[in-house]
């Protein structure tokens, strides 16, 4: 445990002495964005020294002054391999923190959820965190002593944590001193919460590597549970709830989030209802065509998955016997094994093109992108009314699979539902890949790309998605319009190479002719990213999973019919 020592030379004298049995207190990883929806992640800096964290309280009559020499601090460890942050331990929210310029990035901590775990109890209170071990070297104020502190943090000789009493402002967690008076009830707050967030993943059969269909599973479950949810690796597909909307999307609300971190805080206790709503759950129909018998039935190939491993992509092409050109109005994918498909896209594509078609030679590429499938709950995807995908009479579906292992040998064989539009007049459903060329140096935790493409005819944005592999970190999706306006319409800010959505944009986006489409991003070629295979490997483009891209892809039809009938 970590030791109280008074302030002053008591401390300045601890820091020269390392005690028999010394330990640095452990903390949990953890994850937050900033005001600017920037993703920061204690273990994804692990190509840093040390953490410093500061706890920001905008109407403590001293933070002015806590902030400046905070400021201070850090500009004489400039160049010590040292990051520096603060964080909104009061909640005040995104557009109250945009306000706030103090310098350096300022993590919103929704809920309180980090603050209440880190411990933090007064405004000012620094934290000096070691990403590596995700242990503490000191929690206290802001004392002129932190400057030896942190020279022993840069060369590795600090064995002990040290803390130090603050007398800054007093935080309040309203919400956990409730919760912990009453906590929240299992059957009518956290089981809805887990059937309407997780349980199309986590079911027996489904992608989720454990099933949460009881109290006891949610019981035995319960820390690995609170660790996904304060890390951010739960729900899956990070994304930026402030910019842009999509139902593709696993919000997670502060509310629902406190409510399950404090329960399960509190013991996790079982309540008193009679009945438990997760084993009532019934196991969905995922064989049922949602929209009737297809038109068409497309099957793939049977895809061999073995019991582990890490499976490269699949590649499929399906020759379709069409005689005529098809419109498609709406298309279901159905998984022969849902518990092992983890994505499937699908391209139509020309004689003689593979899957990336014209995206091998070209940056700026307009396609005829099908749609994707994730794992979850079935849908059925119906296009926006008066547009559809073209197949052209003699092209082809392209289809690639990406499968995870999970402990048993299997076969897939998945179907792809295909409606046919008889409507004329039809507008295109297309997709422009906008993507870069580019070499990324070993060992560099943030490699920045930005590609752009310009539409020389009025659009309807419908969707987007990004496109990297292991080493990508986040990609935005903008508009600049005719005016030099510019619009975020989408973030993902904490990129994951195992989830590669289709986000469908809840509300399209009408851009006029001359406007420029945005792909903002970069990667992450250190050892801070848990997916990189070799941090000190320089890495180009290349469309192999062992190489690198960098697309997003903005799913638009035109404003003005085009080549529909």
């Amino acid at each position: 445990m970590g030791k109280i020592y008074s302030a002053g030379c008591c401390l300045l004298l601890l820091l020269w002495s390392v005690a028999a049995q010394s330990a640095l207190d452990r903390i949990g990883d953890f994850a937050l964005l900033d005001s600017r929806g920037t993703f920061h992640q204690l273990s994804r800096y692990q190509h840093r020294k040390a953490l410093v964290l500061m706890s920001y309280v905008q109407d403590c009559a001293a933070m002015s002054s806590m902030v400046s020499n905070y400021r201070e601090l850090q500009s004489r460890f400039d160049s010590a391999n040292i990051e520096f942050l603060l964080i909104d331990s009061l909640d005040l929210g995104r557009a109250r923190l945009q306000e706030v310029d103090q310098g350096m990035p300022l993590l919103a901590d929704d809920g309180q959820l980090v603050s209440e775990t880190l411990g933090i109890t007064r405004a000012g209170e620094v934290l000096i965190l070691n990403p590596q071990r995700l242990s503490l070297y000191y929690r206290g104020p802001l004392l002129p002593e932190l400057d030896s502190l942190l020279v022993d943090v840069a060369s590795d000789a600090i064995q002990d944590t040290v803390s130090e009493a603050g007398n800054g402002c007093e935080i309040a967690y309203p919400v956990r001193d409730q919760h912990a008076q009453s906590p929240p009830d299992y059957t009518s707050e956290i089981a809805p919460i887990i059937i309407a967030a997780c349980s199309e993943c986590h079911r027996q059969g489904g992608v989720g590597p454990f099933a949460l269909d009881s109290y006891i599973m949610m019981l035995g479950w319960s820390p690995m549970i609170r660790e996904v949810l304060l890390n951010k690796r739960m729900p899956p597909a990070q994304v930026d709830p402030y910019i842009g909307h999509s139902d593709a999307a696993r919000y997670l609300s502060k509310q629902n989030l406190q409510t399950l971190i404090h329960w399960i805080d509190n013991g996790a206790p079982r309540g008193t209802g009679a009945e438990d709503p997760l084993e009532l759950l019934p196991i969905p129909d995922n064989k049922a065509w949602l929209l009737g018998e297809p038109d068409f039935i497309v099957t793939g190939q049977a895809n061999a998955v073995a019991r582990t491993g890490v499976m490269d992509y699949i590649y499929d092409d399906v020759e379709l016997p069409f005689t005529e050109d098809k419109w498609i109005s709406a298309v279901q994918y159905k998984a022969g094994d849902e518990s092992v498909l983890h994505h499937l896209m699908t391209f139509v594509t020309a004689p003689g093109e593979d899957f990336w078609g014209a995206e091998r030679d070209q940056v700026s590429v307009s396609r005829r992108f099908l749609e994707g499938y994730a794992p979850g709950k079935p849908r059925a995807t119906e296009f926006p009314a008066g547009t559809g995908v073209l197949i052209p009479q003699g092209h082809k579906l392209s289809m690639q699979f990406h499968y995870v292992t999970n402990g048993q040998s299997t076969v897939d064989i998945t179907e792809l539902g295909l409606y046919f539009s008889e409507a004329t007049n039809l507008r295109e459903k297309l997709t422009q890949a906008v993507a870069s060329r580019f070499v990324i140096p070993a060992n560099d935790p943030e490699f920045a790309l930005q590609s752009e493409h310009v539409f020389d005819e009025a659009v309807v944005l419908l969707g987007v998605r990004a496109r990297m592999n292991s080493r990508g970190k986040k990609m935005q999706f903008s508009v600049q319009y005719p005016d030099g306006s510019v619009a975020r319409i989408f973030s993902v800010p904490a990129y994951n190479y195992g989830w590669q959505p289709h986000y469908l944009l809840d509300q399209p986006i009408h851009v006029p002719a001359g406007s420029t489409v945005q792909v903002i991003g970069a990667f992450d070629n250190s050892i801070s990213n848990p997916g990189n295979p070799d941090p000190d490997k320089e890495v180009g483009f290349g469309l192999n999973s062992w190489d690198e891209m960098f697309t997003g892809y903005f799913t638009y039809y035109r404003e003005q019919p085009g080549n529909g009938r």
